[in-house]
């Protein structure tokens, strides 16, 4: 299980980097948003974002 998190976390930190190699202006003004969104609506994304990629996951080692 630990290789399978750690290739997860690896492929994060892959996509994440390409994002910011060839968008870098966007991901700026992407964080510009972030900082005026309130914190209980970022809460909130988050937590919807991380239960459907656990929902995901659960999906596809049925």
């Amino acid at each position: 299980m630990l290789p399978d998190l750690l290739t997860a976390l690896a492929l994060v930190l892959v996509i994440e980097g390409i994002f910011y190699a060839l968008f870098p202006d966007a991901m700026k003004r992407m964080m510009a948003t972030i900082l005026r969104i309130s914190s209980s609506h970022l809460r909130s994304a988050g937590l919807l974002a991380a239960i459907i990629g656990l929902v995901i996951v659960w999906l596809i080692r049925l």
